[in-house]
């Protein structure tokens, strides 16, 4: 069904209108102090009748007006939006950054009866069946961030690769660097300077906060103040990365991001 007959439907389903959803349009304007949310009746017809694709603005009127949830009126249209995260990752970036999180995730919800959990094996051949969960690995957790390592990022190589999506828990800001006994144990955080995003190990003596990249990584330490100069995002709980992509080559060269003038310790 055409988008424009489905609003249609719902606006006489309502018993609205013209008149009735451009005089809520006007209040909905005058509330938010925008009028790029008044819908006059001849652009409504448009869009019921010729097929017009309204304008983000007025997508939102209608969603307002109509009780509808506007991503239903996106996905009417055909925009994906649950595969804006999946779309997004087939554009690499070269540079450290957070990302929004997946609006849903797949999941296994029946394994196989000859499932062991003690054992290596294919996911694939074990799941019987497959489902979506909103929010799996946050849990609709608000301090839960997804960041995203930059493809000339290699400060962390090859412990976290460029091209690695990491779970961030925004809850935990203060750095903990005592406990551990081997690199892949040691707590890495998610750290905002002024010139971008760092992803890796912390110390911090005081105010001076100091990121130490991985030693096979050949990069130089960087230093900066808390919070003048760099702000702890949190602490690093999950990663999931790609294995053999061409960005994953060790470069033995130092790794300088351009216009990258942060303070380098001796």
């Amino acid at each position: 069904m055409l988008p424009g007959l489905r609003l249609r439907q719902v606006r006489e389903r309502l018993g609205l209108t013209y008149r009735d959803v451009e005089r809520a349009s006007y209040e909905l304007a005058a509330r938010r102090g925008r009028p790029e949310f008044i819908l006059h009746i001849s652009r409504l017809a448009d869009i019921e009748n010729r097929g017009v694709v309204p304008a983000l603005h007025k997508l939102y009127t209608l969603a307002a007006v109509y009780r509808l949830n506007p991503l239903d009126i996106f996905r009417w249209y055909d925009v994906p939006i649950e595969e804006c995260f999946h779309d997004g990752m087939s554009c690499p970036v070269p540079r450290t950054h957070l990302m929004a999180a997946p609006t849903s995730l797949r999941i296994p919800i029946k394994f196989d009866p000859a499932f062991d959990p003690r054992r290596t094996e294919f996911l694939s051949r074990m799941v019987e069946k497959w489902g979506n969960f909103e929010g799996v690995l946050t849990n609709g957790h608000r301090h839960q961030f997804y960041g995203y390592i930059g493809t000339s990022d290699r400060r962390m190589m090859p412990l976290l690769r460029p091209g690695s999506i990491v779970l961030v828990d925004g809850s935990v800001r203060k750095i903990d660097d005592g406990d551990w006994t081997t690199e892949h144990d040691r707590p890495m955080y998610f750290v905002e300077l002024r010139n971008g995003y760092r992803c890796g190990w912390f110390l911090q003596e005081g105010s001076r906060l100091v990121m130490q990249p991985h030693p096979l990584a050949h990069c130089l330490p960087e230093t900066g103040r808390v919070p003048d100069e760099a702000e702890i995002v949190g602490r690093v709980t999950g990663v999931v990365t790609r294995l053999n992509e061409p960005e994953n080559v060790l470069n033995r060269e130092p790794q300088e991001e351009p216009g990258d003038s942060n303070k380098r310790v001796p």
